[in-house]
């Protein structure tokens, strides 16, 4: 019987895969593209997302949110 060499994502494809997930809600679009594009390597500590997806805000993106503010005493 072979023996079946493996790898684990690291924390950071983790995180990319996560972004990816988020922006994907955000904009209401799909995520596959973005999971398609993802350029990956392997490292130590697992696979890395060399092209991780960048989640922009601004404030038409953030206007309906509520912000947790200090509370004054």
């Amino acid at each position: 019987m072979t023996e079946i060499q493996h790898t684990n994502l690291s924390k950071q494809a983790i995180g990319a895969l996560m972004m990816a997930l988020q922006k994907s809600l955000l904009e209401q679009s799909d995520i596959v593209p973005v999971l398609e594009g993802f350029k990956m390597t392997s490292s130590p500590e697992g696979l890395v997302v060399l092209n991780p997806p960048l989640v922009k805000l601004n404030e038409e993106t953030t206007a309906d949110w509520d912000v947790v503010c200090d509370q004054p005493e």
